[in-house]
Formats: C-alpha cells, sequence, structure tokens
C-alpha cells in the first residue's frame, strides 16, 4: 500500500515550481515566512502505523514512504497530494489508541473533499467511525468529524456557497 513520495521543499502559494527526477514537484519561496504559525507539516499518532496508512491512503489517496530507518520508530512520512496543503507524517503513538469519546489526544486535521456525502461514505467503508455529524458553515462549507481507525479525530470540509 505505500510507496515512494521522494523529496519535496513545496511553498504553498509559490508559482516557481519545477519537476525534480523523482517527480517531486519543488518550489523556491524566499519571501514565505515559515515562523507565522501556517501549518507547514502534520504527524498522525497511531498504535499501529501501517494499519492508518492503509486508511489514508484508501480514503484520501495518500501515498506514503517509510521512514522508520531514519527516526528509530515506524514512522511514514505521507504525501497527501499536489498544490495547495500541507505533507506530514504518520507515527508510532507512544502508548494505546485513545477510546472513542474520550478527549481529543493530538491535533485535527481538516481535509478538504469535493463532495461530502461520499468522503464519509467511503471513511465508513474504510472502518472509520462519526465522531460529530455533518452539519452547516451557514454560506460557506458542510463540516463534520470523524475517528480513524486509531481513534484519532480528523475533519472534511466541502465547500458550498449555498450550506445552510
Amino acid at each position: 500500500m505505500t510507496e515512494s513520495i521522494g523529496a519535496e521543499s513545496a511553498a504553498v502559494g509559490s508559482t516557481d515550481v519545477e519537476s525534480t527526477a523523482t517527480g517531486a514537484e519543488t518550489a523556491e519561496a524566499p519571501d514565505q515566512q515559515w515562523t507565522t504559525g501556517r501549518p507547514v507539516h502534520f504527524e498522525i499518532h497511531a498504535a499501529d502505523p501501517a494499519r492508518a496508512v492503509a486508511f489514508y491512503g484508501e480514503v484520501f489517496g495518500w501515498t506514503s514512504e517509510d521512514w522508520t530507518e531514519y527516526t528509530g520508530m515506524p514512522y511514514f512520512g505521507v504525501r497527501t497530494g499536489t498544490g495547495m496543503g500541507i505533507d506530514g507524517a504518520i507515527m508510532q503513538r507512544q502508548g494505546e489508541d485513545p477510546a472513542v469519546g474520550g478527549p481529543v489526544a493530538g491535533g485535527v486535521l481538516t481535509m478538504g473533499v469535493a463532495d461530502y456525502d461520499a468522503a464519509a461514505a467511503t471513511i465508513l467503508a474504510a472502518g472509520g467511525t462519526e465522531a460529530m455529524p455533518k452539519y452547516a458553515l451557514p454560506g460557506m462549507a458542510w463540516q463534520g468529524y470523524f475517528h480513524d481507525t486509531a481513534n484519532n479525530v480528523f475533519g472534511i470540509h466541502q465547500p458550498d456557497p449555498e450550506a445552510r
């Protein structure tokens, strides 16, 4: 299920992009400020990282590369796609996965989707569960939250100016 993603150093919003030998896009962004609080990487913790990699690959099409040899623990670099957005990693949780219904034990990531209902169906079919049902952000989008197979909470967000 995993595949190599190559090295990437793309800056969000840059238009000066070129392809490398590995197929990854790189960009130069001398005016980019990496200390303004914008996300540049994420880590999802899981007691079974390979299961989490499979889940996010099936649901969102993320690709991964095993970086365990560099970190000394199960650690998979993930590429979420091309264009605007961030990449990150799925790594070994130091302890058990949190229980469903318990407090959030980490950051909550929200992924943009084109079709909320189709994404929700894919999540549920892949073994995810609903944490908070779909609701309207009036005039902006549809939003909802799910648990992955390690009980991490994540959101999905479908832009829709007609949401009510």
